[in-house]
């Protein structure tokens, strides 16, 4: 359920400047999530999201490895519908099993080069960006590039944005994701 104050809005009952953004989600996904249309609400925060989101989906960075990084703020900052629906992306793609459960429970990923990436995500979250050397060049040894931790912050920033937001409103878990549904660890 929402947080008192917050409406989730419809098509209809959306802010004007919210409605084509709504529009094109609702196209693409075939239905409208609750949290877009909590996040209607302030139609600049819906849209900047969105293109954040599409601009982080062209980096150079591989599809499960953008999941990693979702799902490594997504946990940090305790989003049980981020966690969900980056889960269900995750079985979309393919991944291993062990691969999802290790990012979900914030355990040691089986895989060195995405432990690497999930360690470096962690740290430009813990160090605002100020990531110690040791820790970028041990990201680099693990052959990724100064491009590449460009991109790790991209992605920090654009899903601080939704995870804040989803928080902030206590969007809900849509019936498509319950398969998938996080609590955090006590």
């Amino acid at each position: 359920m929402s947080r008192p104050g917050f409406t989730t809005h419809t098509l209809d009952t959306a802010p004007d400047a919210a409605r084509p953004t709504m529009v094109g989600v609702q196209r693409k996904l075939g239905h409208l999530p609750g949290a877009v249309g909590l996040m209607a609400e302030s139609p600049e925060l819906l849209k900047g999201f969105l293109t954040a989101s599409a601009t982080f989906e062209t980096t150079d960075l591989a599809p499960v490895e953008r999941e990693v990084v979702v799902l490594a703020v997504a946990t940090r900052n305790r989003c049980h519908l981020c966690v969900a629906m980056h889960t269900a992306t995750l079985h979309r793609l393919g991944a291993a099993a062990d691969l999802i459960a290790a990012l979900r429970d914030g355990t040691e990923l089986p895989e060195p080069r995405l432990a690497a990436l999930r360690r470096f995500t962690l740290a430009v979250l813990d160090h605002a960006g100020d990531v110690p050397d040791d820790e970028l060049t041990a990201f680099l040894d693990a052959g990724y590039r100064p491009r590449h931790a460009l991109d790790v912050v991209l992605g920090v920033g654009t899903y601080t944005i939704s995870t804040l937001a989803n928080r902030l409103t206590r969007a809900p878990l849509d019936p498509p994701l319950a398969a998938y549904a996080w609590e955090p660890a006590a």
